[in-house]
């Protein structure tokens, strides 16, 4: 932890000097460091995976029976935290604009744990930008003011390394990118075998996404799309062959309506092997069997996805406000995929929550998700009851 912590302070140095402003812009340039301080308490009337023991993900609910033991479980945590630095620095071709920001918590090999995490590493001068952020295929304005940390599995949320052109900026705007690409694959009912030890992933081009937004008084509307190439390679070379590849594509229609102190958050998602871009959806690639040829008895498909989200957001007034709403993930699964695979994800909230004093929000929320199984009949709920507190910070130097 501590050489991590080093790193990062190393990180945020060269950062600082890379993007300092020349002497000449240095009196109009701002920089805002901005975060939260987050306390969560929860407890779940299910037992779940123990790596995501402070947040409720369908993906992760119990696949069978007392997979993670007895039922019930209670969480603290402050892994919500986070910290950012943003720049604003004037240029002879436009404002310079910088985000550098992470969290406290910890996914991939650090999953379950309390740990520093990037979250943006992003910088854009006029109508280009690169770095790592929000992808086009995603609606960040779609989550709700819910205090759950992972939100809507229905959803299209992931941030992602890319290079992006902006032609169109402002309340309505059009983004067009190449993204880093990458994937993942269930191996299902064949997993054990051996040949499948030879066969490696491939990515030859980069996810291209865009988004176009039109907005007005009423809010807005807004179409994304995605395009990607997946392949993989039998570097074995034996009898059978499994080399082959798929192309994921997704459509994200997604909208924010405003009706006095509510404000309505919407989106409807399909695609296929789009699954990494969902906020909690399994492997974008499956098992299909191909019985009767013995040189490629099974290959890989790229799995179709559904996702819908549907919250309302409503400020009673200075001191409370309420969230509540609904979202579903569906995966149409491939005839290869295991019996206990994840099918299908359910996800329900609703809070109050409390502002007493500026930068200041605490409360109560009421969680419920549901997983179905593939084909085993199998499914699980969970009730979750949660309470946060929330302290949030900003200053901006130089304004």
């Amino acid at each position: 932890m501590k050489c991590r912590a080093t790193l990062f302070a190393v990180t945020a140095v060269l950062l600082t000097a890379a993007f300092a402003p020349a002497a000449s812009a240095q009196d109009d340039a701002k920089t805002e460091i901005y975060g939260f301080v987050m306390t969560d308490i929860r407890y779940d009337t299910e037992a779940i995976d123990p790596e995501w023991f402070d947040v409720l993900r369908t993906t992760k609910l119990a696949s069978f029976e007392n997979e993670f033991g007895e039922d019930g479980n209670t969480a603290f945590s402050v892994r919500q935290t986070r910290f950012g630095v943003r720049s604003f620095i004037p240029t002879s071709l436009g404002e310079l604009k910088t985000t550098f920001e992470w969290e406290l918590f910890g996914t991939g090999v650090d999953a379950g744990q309390t740990t520093l995490r990037l979250r943006h590493a992003y910088g854009e001068l006029g109508h280009f930008g690169a770095g790592q952020t929000w992808s086009p295929f995603m609606d960040i304005d779609v989550f709700p003011n819910s205090i759950e940390y992972w939100g809507p599995p229905g959803m299209a949320f992931f941030r992602n390394v890319q290079a992006r052109w902006m032609p169109i900026q402002g309340d309505s705007r059009m983004t067009i990118a190449i993204e880093r690409p990458g994937a993942s694959a269930d191996q299902g009912i064949v997993a054990d075998r051996i040949e499948l030890d030879g066969v490696v992933p491939r990515f030859p081009v980069p996810d291209v996404s865009a988004e176009y937004r039109h907005a007005g008084d009423w809010g807005y509307i807004e179409l994304a799309g995605i395009v990607r190439q997946m392949e993989w390679d039998d570097v074995v070379d034996d009898a059978i062959e499994l080399s082959g590849d798929a192309t994921g594509w997704g459509l994200n229609l997604s909208s924010n309506i405003k009706l006095g102190n509510s404000t309505i958050r919407l989106s409807a998602l399909h695609g296929e092997g789009v699954q990494n871009y969902m906020n909690d959806a399994p492997e974008d690639v499956g098992i299909e069997l191909n019985p009767g040829d013995p040189v490629t008895p099974f290959q890989g498909v790229a799995l179709p996805v559904t996702g819908v989200v549907a919250f309302v957001d409503h400020k009673w007034n200075d001191e409370w406000s309420t969230a509540a709403g609904y979202s579903m993930v569906d995966i149409e699964n491939s005839d290869g995929q295991a019996p206990d695979a994840f099918h299908r994800g359910h996800y329900a909230l609703i809070n109050a929550m409390h502002y007493p004093v500026p930068n200041l929000m605490l409360g109560p929320e009421l969680q419920w998700g549901k997983r179905e199984n593939n084909s085993d009949g199998f499914e699980v709920e969970n009730f979750g009851v949660q309470f946060s507190f929330k302290y949030s910070f900003t200053n901006m130097i130089g304004d």
